[in-house]
């Protein structure tokens, strides 16, 4: 099996607690990306939290909020669920299927973040038809919680 470092993006755009969600957006439309891992400071890159484009959606769009004053530390996720260079891509694999995550954080042991993988990653770079299939079924299967 393949390890994560094999698969994934590595030095993925960030973001600072404290910029504002109109700047995660335009990151997201330059770098042509979902999520934005949100970072404690440029210095350490230790993973704080991460901010997806359904997030925007949801909790700026829909409720009406100013992109312009609100910060990435209002509306990021803070319990990210992650996985190791050096782990097995089956165990990434099944924590975004147990998780229905589209994409997952890479950390190295001090929490830094190294890179990501996301459903096209496995797509583009796993040549088993059977693994891609199977880990898009499990993302995009309605939850039973």
């Amino acid at each position: 099996m393949r390890k994560c470092s094999e698969v994934m993006t590595m030095n993925p755009a960030c973001c600072l607690p404290n910029d504002t969600v109109a700047k995660l957006a335009q990151v997201m439309k330059g770098k042509d990306i979902g999520p934005v891992p949100i970072i404690e400071n440029e210095q350490t890159q230790k993973l704080v939290g991460i901010v997806t484009d359904r997030d925007l959606a949801l909790k700026i769009v829909a409720e009406g909020r100013d992109a312009t004053t609100t910060t990435a530390a209002e509306v990021m996720t803070r319990k990210v669920v992650t996985c190791h260079a050096e782990d097995d891509l089956q165990k990434a694999l099944d924590a975004m299927s147990e998780h229905q995550l589209r994409r997952i954080p890479v950390v190295d042991d001090d929490s830094r973040i190294i890179g990501i993988i996301a459903q096209a990653d496995v797509a583009t770079r796993v040549d088993q038809p059977e693994t891609t299939a199977a880990v898009v079924k499990g993302i995009s299967q309605s939850s039973t919680k």
